[in-house]
């Protein structure tokens, strides 16, 4: 899976000299909390946050919930997206994988990337779109099973899915090894008729190998 799959493509940006007070009113009528800064010429800047709104005004003072009159003073009225962006956010490409994608976030304690491409703001990538992408590696379209081996003993299980999914007619959806858990694991999801599926797990148990759990999966609703 790649960034490009999962990116938000439209992304909504300020320039420099946009309100605070303006940015807060659009990320809560969009509900969005990171706006890209740009020039006039569609450059990137920098990146403002919805923490960094929240953080230029005083603590008692909401700029999401900003009212006339009965919010900010002169001075915080008066700040833009100049003075809170970060500069130079770090970024990614489209075509890098999502996991890499999440390895960066995660070891920089941040929230989204930016997409470029060849310099030009293509979208951006939030932690949620991570959550979809890896949620939807577990969420069948149709009637499946998944199925967890024990892998301690070294024993490849991929040659044996492979000939018991072709045989009894079902579709491999994923296949993953976790070799940093406590035990070494292959996790196994497939999909196909409920018949294939008994078929399938009847053999498995007949094979001797050593399984760690049995989950039968129902098509999962669309969003």
């Amino acid at each position: 899976m790649f960034v490009s799959m999962w990116m938000t493509k439209d992304v909504l940006t300020v320039t420099p000299d946009v309100p605070l007070i303006a940015i807060a009113k659009t990320m809560s009528e969009k509900r969005i909390r990171r706006m890209p800064v740009v020039d006039s010429a569609g450059r990137l800047l920098g990146l403002v946050s919805s923490h960094d709104v929240l953080h230029a005004f005083p603590v008692d003072v909401n700029p999401f919930t900003y009212v006339a009159g009965k919010g900010p003073d002169d001075a915080t009225s008066k700040l833009t997206a100049n003075d809170v962006m970060v500069l130079e956010p770090l970024t990614t490409t489209p075509e890098t994988p999502i996991e890499d994608v999440a390895r960066l976030m995660r070891d920089n304690k941040i929230g989204a990337l930016l997409v470029m491409r060849h310099e030009h703001l293509v979208g951006i990538v939030t932690e949620s779109d991570i959550f979809c992408a890896f949620a939807g590696l577990f969420a069948p379209d149709t009637h499946g099973v998944r199925i967890t081996f024990d892998n301690s003993n070294g024993q490849d299980v991929f040659p044996l899915i492979a000939e018991l999914t072709h045989q009894h007619r079902l579709r491999v959806m994923s296949f993953i090894s976790l070799h940093k858990h406590e035990r070494p694991l292959c996790v196994v999801q497939a999909t196909g008729k409920p018949t294939g599926i008994e078929g399938m797990l009847n053999a498995i148990w007949k094979s001797h190998h050593q399984v760690v759990s049995v989950i039968h999966l129902e098509p999962h609703p669309q969003a």
